[in-house]
């Protein structure tokens, strides 16, 4: 399973050109750290091993890259923003492949992007800054509504469920008066800025946010399901055996089915099933899958990202299980 690490991490990581010559590192290695050496060049005089970066996630890999190019970056004239902010904030990330850095200009300076780095020109109030680890970058709130005003829909629905997420969801508690608080924050601040690029689907964006979402891909889900018409119910409690309660990923309440994300980490990543082996965890599935269609008498579909990718193949999806078309 790839790597992550914290930015505390990634600065240990990380080499300056005098560092590696003390090291008695060769100037034709630094120079193949464009291609396939033993060394990557993050930034102008910053290099991390080759071997260890190439296994991280790519959230992890942007991490050390943004954490190179902040340790370049003097005066808090350029902040940290967009999807880069996002990776900073950890929130839920779709479809993240190699992104460029992303900063915004403090004061709305004037300054070209370059390949790896995109300059973002905008006014950032007091409240949009804050620091994490050292690296100015721009608030939760601000980078939700910037990544809702700039990337696909799809990626900036799951990054705005992490968001609302931390505010409104308490173990399984939901508090929903929390959230249309959230919303309305989040709103305001779009109404301030109605010219902006991406106003109309950030309003979108922030309009159809819910924190009761668990994962990305039920956020993608839950995205493709309503492009197609279904009406949609997140986090729905199942009464399970001996006074236990399961929850059902999605509900679609007008059919009668309940959606499960599979997605490969819940059965491969130790950091998600613990000290349960592949078989326990596929085993418990299975049990939870048979109970809920046991008792509810309701059908329980499953699918991963190849199947929310859009929403003609959910359709599919749907279809081979026997599920119509919500109109």
């Amino acid at each position: 399973m790839p790597n992550d690490l914290t930015i505390k991490e990634a600065r240990r990581a990380i080499y300056t050109r005098s560092q590696l010559v003390d090291r008695d590192v060769a100037s034709s290695e630094l120079r193949r750290a464009n291609g396939l050496g033993a060394l990557a060049r993050l930034q102008r005089d910053a290099y991390v091993a080759r071997a260890p970066f190439t296994e991280l996630l790519p959230s992890a890999q942007h991490r050390l890259r943004v954490v190179a190019a902040a340790e370049q970056m003097r005066g808090g004239a350029a902040i940290v923003s967009h999807l880069s902010a996002a990776v900073l904030h950890d929130l839920p990330l779709y479809r993240f492949v190699n992104e460029p850095i992303r900063v915004t200009l403090a004061g709305g300076r004037r300054a070209s992007s370059r390949p790896g780095l995109r300059r973002h020109r905008g006014r950032l109030d007091d409240e949009d800054v804050v620091e994490i680890d050292g690296i100015l970058c721009t608030s939760v709130d601000r980078t939700v509504f910037d990544v809702a005003r700039t990337s696909t829909f799809e990626a900036a629905v799951a990054c705005a469920d992490g968001a609302v997420r931390r505010e409104v969801v308490e173990g399984r508690a939901f508090d929903p008066v929390a959230q249309e608080a959230w919303r309305d924050r989040l709103a305001e601040r779009a109404q301030r800025t109605p010219g902006a690029r991406g106003i109309v689907r950030a309003r979108r964006v922030i309009a159809s946010a819910d924190g009761r979402a668990e994962s990305v891909g039920e956020s993608v889900s839950r995205v493709q399901f309503l492009r197609l018409g279904y009406a949609v119910e997140p986090q729905v409690p199942v009464a399970g055996p001996r006074g236990s309660t399961y929850f059902a990923d999605l509900a679609l309440p007008d059919h009668r089915v309940f959606w499960e994300f599979d997605g490969a980490g819940k059965y491969t990543d130790p950091r998600i099933r613990g000290d349960k082996s592949a078989d326990l965890v596929l085993l418990e599935e299975k049990r939870r899958e048979d109970w809920i269609r046991a008792t509810t008498g309701w059908k329980v579909c499953r699918g991963g990202f190849r199947d929310i990718g859009t929403p003609e193949a959910l359709a599919a999806r749907l279809a081979a299980f026997g599920v119509e078309p919500a109109h």
